[in-house]
């Protein structure tokens, strides 16, 4: 497994791989807390990586060592503290950064999957929603990044890496002088490219190096649609105009809009219309493309028509009546035949398993990570168990468990419907600002700054509860499913439940 550190290597290390002489053991605890399991590989920049242990709060953890250590590992180690600083669910944390002297050393959150390096390698290239449901979430996490005015400076299929779960990171920030925003958010299209074609649309050199994309006379790579059949018209602009330097590179935010519009489309992908961003760019591209010229002179026809046939209405019908123009505005004035347009039909939106996560606060030992994903996963035969618990309301001043969904991105929402394998259950549906983290004091902030939507958690009579407590004008993005109390179990022996499916509807 590739775990990190198969981007472009910093300047730090353009003369070369970074020595790595005295090889730790397996066994070895580094700041008398990381034990060394396994010797995974060593990145392209020469640095070891290991999976390990952190004995205190016994964890998986990644540990990236570098030889020597001192002021020529200062920028990893900067790059690391930085990182840490972004806490996101699609960005690795970063939980350490130490100088030895004779030697520097990352620790990292270890994630069990495979890079998308290894995912293409593996399987070839990938159809177009999966490869869209990837940059989707690694914009994500460059959204988050670039908010705090920093940059990755490393986005690459060795660096994205694909939890079993589903969960897609971003791993090993290596920013320098040389890259900025757009650096980051021109790499997303060379991962568009990689993941649709198996080849790597930017210049690499050494053992490393992905396969070269095919090129042009001018050493311009051919577009994904002239390499492989099957992929959308739209998808292969939107690669191309991000590889182009012509056209101007959107924000982070932007691309991530227009890929989660695109993500959100499935199969759809000819109907979604023109790119957004470029629509909402701030700076004109140089690029002059037949599309552009031809949206223009659509608008300017459009509007010369709409004029004359608004002169013409004017000069021959006179002054509107008010009772006249309000009906106007309504769609029934007399003769139209036409009536309000009805009001959009919620539908189900699809969740994922990296869309959802346990919610265990105060300081749970939780044992349920990763079992939120049986929750979205359309499989009756799996849910998410809790543990026994003594008391109904779970005692030792816990005031419960839930499931956080985490939707992407602002939507409005109609219902939220929950499963559960028994009735006897009281929950209650919270909303909130962000997910502060996967981890004890991220759960914390949660139950501090989440606030209950309608009234009361009544329990269910049922196994099922549907939850229409969204205000219609507001949008939510990260909704806790949250239980308060809970049924006897089955054999009488303390108390507990499952919760077999979430399921949100929304616009």
């Amino acid at each position: 497994m590739t775990q990190v550190g198969e981007g472009h290597e910093t300047a730090a290390d353009a003369d070369g791989p970074v020595m790595t002489f005295g090889t730790p053991t397996v066994g070895e605890v580094l700041a008398d807390r990381y034990q060394l399991e396994e010797h995974v590989n060593n990145d392209s920049a020469g640095r070891q990586v290991w999976r390990g242990i952190d004995v205190i709060l016994r964890r998986p953890v990644a540990v990236v060592l570098r030889y020597p250590g001192g002021e020529s590992a200062t920028e990893m180690l900067q790059a690391a503290v930085d990182a840490s600083r972004v806490i996101h669910p699609n960005l690795v944390g970063v939980y350490d950064a130490i100088d030895e002297g004779t030697r520097a050393y990352v620790v990292r959150e270890w994630v069990d999957g495979e890079s998308l390096r290894e995912l293409v390698s593996r399987e070839g290239p990938q159809d177009a929603a999966r490869a869209t449901a990837i940059a989707h979430a690694l914009v994500d996490a460059l959204t988050a990044v670039h908010a705090t005015d920093m940059v990755h400076g490393n986005v690459h299929p060795g660096t994205a890496l694909i939890a079993d779960d589903g969960r897609v990171v971003l791993a090993d920030a290596r920013a320098d002088s040389a890259d900025d925003f757009e650096t980051d958010i021109r790499s997303i299209g060379g991962m568009l490219y990689f993941a649709l074609t198996g080849h790597w649309p930017h210049a690499e050199v050494g053992r490393s190096a992905l396969p070269d994309a095919n090129r042009d006379g001018s050493g311009n790579p051919a577009a994904p649609r002239q390499i492989r059949a099957g992929v959308p018209a739209y998808l292969d602009d939107l690669t191309m105009d991000l590889l182009d330097k012509r056209v101007a590179a959107p924000a982070a935010d932007a691309l991530a809009a227009e890929l989660a519009r695109l993500d959100s489309a499935e199969e759809d992908y000819e109907e979604v219309g023109p790119l957004r961003f470029a629509q909402n760019a701030t700076s004109e591209p140089t690029r002059s493309t037949p599309k552009i010229i031809i949206g223009v002179a659509a608008l300017a026809v459009i509007a010369i028509v709409g004029l004359v046939f608004g002169i013409r209405a004017i000069t021959t019908s006179g002054t509107a009546t008010p009772s006249e123009t309000a009906k106007a505005g309504t769609g029934q004035g007399p003769g139209t035949g036409e009536s309000q347009a009805p009001a959009p039909t919620p539908k189900k939106i699809p969740l994922t398993a990296d869309m959802v996560r346990i919610v265990d606060p105060p300081r749970g030992d939780r044992d349920d990570t990763g079992e939120a994903k049986y929750t979205v996963d359309n499989d009756p035969e799996t849910a998410w168990e809790t543990q026994r618990f003594r008391q109904s309301n779970f005692g030792n001043n816990k005031p419960g468990m839930g499931v956080l969904i985490n939707l992407g991105k602002p939507r409005n929402l109609s219902e939220v419907e929950v499963e559960t394998s028994a009735p006897g259950v009281s929950m209650e549906i919270r909303t909130g600002p962000n997910d502060p983290g996967d981890n004890s004091d991220g759960d914390g902030q949660i139950m501090r700054t989440f606030k209950k939507l309608g009234e009361g958690d009544d329990k269910t009579d049922g196994t099922r509860r549907v939850f229409s407590v969204f205000e219609p004008n507001q949008k939510y993005q990260y909704v806790l499913v949250f239980l308060t109390n809970l049924p006897e179990a089955e054999n009488g022996n303390g108390y507990k439940v499952s919760v077999n499916s979430i399921v949100v509807t929304g616009y």
